[in-house]
């Protein structure tokens, strides 16, 4: 099941997305969603982002490849190396990814991300994905420079823009047998398959409940495969997990 937060008449609304229209949910008398209203075309609809978090977490050095990319030789981390992009970072589906005048050398990392569903303190790896609700597509944009030399990477990954997230939470995603593509102008500059983890999402949601309390909303991009590159004013950027759908972001200079 494919839920979906969107804005119809004015009205921000979570409903179930299936076959290019969206059904409206409602809670009913025992707390469970029920689905109401006659479906709506998603050409009617304006597409939010998944959620509403308290927080994002994001991982870094995810994959092998992208560690190979990002420092030859260095080792595997003994943990995820997790690091916060704020929730104003966050862009919905269809939305502009705005480059800072004076950003530079700013790159698109295409990312499955989790969506928590649970509130989550110290939990074990075997009970992690009854905390998840779903997973979703997202780009972990970042300014090289900043990411560089800034003892922080509060702007390097968390500008305005810079967490694109969606267009859906898919409840039932098989993730060890899934893969993601990422395109840019419509050519592929990043694949990979999930399997290739270093930590997967259970290892990742029972490692940050360690230390934070997950919220349900929050959201934890999981790192991205291989080598990242520039992204321009002009450029498109799709971001396709089978199973979830094709995140689609645009490129413009800031203001």
């Amino acid at each position: 099941m494919n839920y979906l937060r969107y804005r119809y008449r004015g009205k921000v609304m979570t409903g179930v997305e299936e076959s290019g229209a969206v059904r409206a949910l409602r809670m009913g008398p025992c707390d469970e969603c029920v689905e109401t209203d006659p479906p709506v075309g998603l050409d009617q609809v304006e597409i939010l982002c998944p959620s509403e978090p308290t927080k994002i977490l994001a991982v870094g050095l995810n994959y092998g490849s992208h560690l190979d990319h990002h420092a030859p030789g260095t080792s595997a981390p003994a943990s995820p190396e997790i690091f916060f992009k704020p929730p104003s970072a966050l862009l919905p589906h269809g939305g502009v990814i705005r480059i800072p005048p004076d950003a530079h050398d700013v790159h698109y990392e295409g990312e499955l991300v989790i969506v928590i569903g649970g509130m989550a303190r110290q939990v074990s790896p075997g009970e992690a994905e009854n905390y998840i609700l779903g997973y979703s597509c997202g780009i972990d944009v970042s300014a090289r420079i900043w990411q560089k030399n800034d003892l922080q990477w509060w702007r390097a990954k968390g500008c305005d823009t810079f967490a694109p997230a969606g267009p859906v939470v898919a409840a039932n995603f098989d993730w060890r047998n899934g893969g993601i593509e990422t395109r840019v102008n419509g050519g592929v500059v990043q694949s990979g398959r999930f399997s290739e983890f270093l930590f997967d999402p259970p290892m990742i949601v029972s490692y940050a409940s360690r230390y934070l309390t997950l919220m349900p909303g929050d959201l934890i991009y999981t790192g991205t495969p291989g080598g990242t590159g520039a992204l321009h004013p002009g450029d498109r950027v799709e971001v396709e997990i089978p199973g979830i759908g094709t995140l689609c972001s645009s490129v413009a200079a800031g203001a």
